[in-house]
């Protein structure tokens, strides 16, 4: 159905926003600052969750802190609405658009400020990619830790907004575990620093606001984040089972002997079929379920615990068990892991990437379900997680193109985030809430709970002019919240720098 046109005073609104965005952010040595041509705008008409699309209003692409806090300042004092960008791989809606907001698009935001290894951090501008930290360090032995499958392309800006994980964050932790400290810009236009090189910070966490806050609460302009020492050694196996059921007991009693692998992901056999054709990792086809288990560490240590490892998976029935003999390889069976996205879109028009977590202990029982609801919704799944910390990813495979195929996924999915929060789990591991889980927060979440959390964004964006439609199901005017009001020139938070 085509839109109805927009009227005259809307045209003029927007043609008075570009000109004003323009002045802030003129062309530059990295090109025009402001996008508002139909055509170049479909770029941005969504993020990773692809079956939601909608065109900006417009786009503005700054380069400096200053500018950010030029456009906030003039947006907030102009009430208009702002939704900020890093590489659109959220698989949430997280970016998704809005038409009547401003796309405020970081991706100038793309370099590396400070390395710092007496102090084990880097500080770098939010539009440098995961990867690219952990490749300026490599040659000195250094790494940072989250590792999410998109690392390659996604922003540390966006792994900060959705608080993003990997294959690595059962032992060394989320993002929220390895950042120190932000630059953010509040919606007022005013900067401030939480955190920084030092260990911790008195008073308040709000910091650990600022991690999964998924761009309600201001835009980030610079994160220093910890850098860790490569492990001496790391090798990985790949264990097979001959049931999804039988490999989710052996990540339980895995965990349950005190062993803490650096990575423990699982995958059913549709992923690994598809992810084999894919990336040749060398993954066995002949099993219904695959863990790849990587323990890091002293030599001794690391041997010595792949040992324990094998005695507890084969006494749990592996059929299957193999040891990367060097690096090359172990890197080798990752890659299939983090190629399995892609892959599974190979095999199938469209997938919903799904994210939830549930206690480990549960897996056996989520697995059968999951495929019991995939019978019942006629669609196929491929399940790719990491097993260790119990966050879930099943891939949805569906046909767009097909009446009711993506109306039919989207309860299938529904009902896999119910499930998780049945069971004692929760709706999001990594992925965030954004639009994709806003309808189910009333699952896991009383009135008052979603009332108090608003709070908390009322506190940073009275006006709710950031990314808003995002995370609240039903969003509440500040007023109604009972929020204390702020005087002018009064400071809300007296004790962080300002600039």
């Amino acid at each position: 159905m085509k839109m109805p046109a927009p009227d005259q005073a809307t045209l003029a609104r927007r043609q008075e926003i570009v000109a004003r965005l323009r002045e802030i952010v003129p062309p530059g040595p990295l090109g025009d600052g402001v996008i508002d041509d139909a055509n170049t705008l479909s770029a941005y008409e969504c993020d990773g969750l692809s079956a939601y699309r909608q065109l900006p209003m417009v786009v503005v692409l700054p380069e400096t802190t200053r500018q950010v806090s030029d456009i906030l300042k003039y947006c907030h004092e102009t009430g208009t609405k702002v939704v900020a960008r890093g590489s659109g791989t959220s698989l949430s809606g997280g970016a998704l658009p809005l038409a009547d907001a401003v796309m405020l698009g970081l991706g100038k935001f793309n370099r590396i400020l400070d390395i710092d290894y007496a102090n084990r951090c880097v500080v770098t501008q939010p539009g440098v990619t995961n990867l690219a930290i952990s490749d300026a360090v490599t040659a000195d032995g250094f790494y940072y830790a989250p590792d999410p499958s998109s690392q390659i392309v996604c922003s540390i800006g966006g792994n900060v907004a959705e608080n993003s994980g990997g294959v690595h964050c059962l032992k060394y932790g989320l993002t929220t575990n390895n950042v120190m400290g932000v630059e953010m810009v509040t919606m007022d236009g005013e900067i401030m620093r939480l955190g920084g090189k030092h260990l911790d910070s008195g008073g308040y966490d709000i910091l650990g606001l600022i991690n999964g806050s998924e761009g309600l609460l201001g835009v980030i302009t610079e994160v220093t984040v910890r850098i860790l020492r490569k492990p001496e050694t790391a090798r990985a196996a790949l264990i097979g089972f001959d049931s999804a059921a039988a490999a989710g007991d052996c990540v339980g009693a895995v965990i349950g002997a005190g062993i803490i692998p650096g990575g423990m992901e699982m995958m059913d056999r549709p992923a690994i079929a598809a992810t084999e054709e894919f990336v040749h990792a060398g993954y066995p086809l002949d099993v219904e379920a695959l863990l790849i288990v990587e323990l890091d560490g002293p030599a001794a240590e690391v041997d010595y615990l792949i040992g324990r490892v094998r005695e507890i998976a084969e006494g749990l029935g592996a059929g299957y068990f193999r040891i990367s003999e060097n690096d090359e390889e172990r890197e080798n069976f990752w890659a299939g892991r983090k190629a399995a996205f892609p892959a599974v879109g190979r095999i199938t028009p469209d997938y919903y990437c799904m994210d939830g977590t549930i206690p480990r202990a549960r897996l056996p029982e989520v697995l059968t379900r999951i495929s019991e609801l995939s019978e019942k919704h006629g669609l196929g799944v491929a399940n790719v997680f990491h097993a260790g910390d119990g966050n879930l990813h099943p891939l949805i495979m569906y046909d767009a193109n097909q009446p009711g195929e993506l109306a039919a996924a989207e309860e299938f999915g529904a009902e896999i985030l119910m499930l998780c929060v049945e069971v004692g789990g929760v709706l999001t591991g990594e992925h965030g809430v954004g639009v994709e889980k806003r309808d189910l927060m009333g699952t896991m979440f009383t009135e008052d709970d979603l009332k108090q959390q608003q709070r908390v964004k009322c506190a940073f964006d009275p006006d709710s002019l950031l990314n808003p439609g995002k995370v609240f199901p039903t969003l509440h005017r500040c007023a109604e919240l009972g929020r204390v009001h702020v005087h002018r020139g009064e400071t809300r938070f007296p004790d962080i720098p300002r600039f």
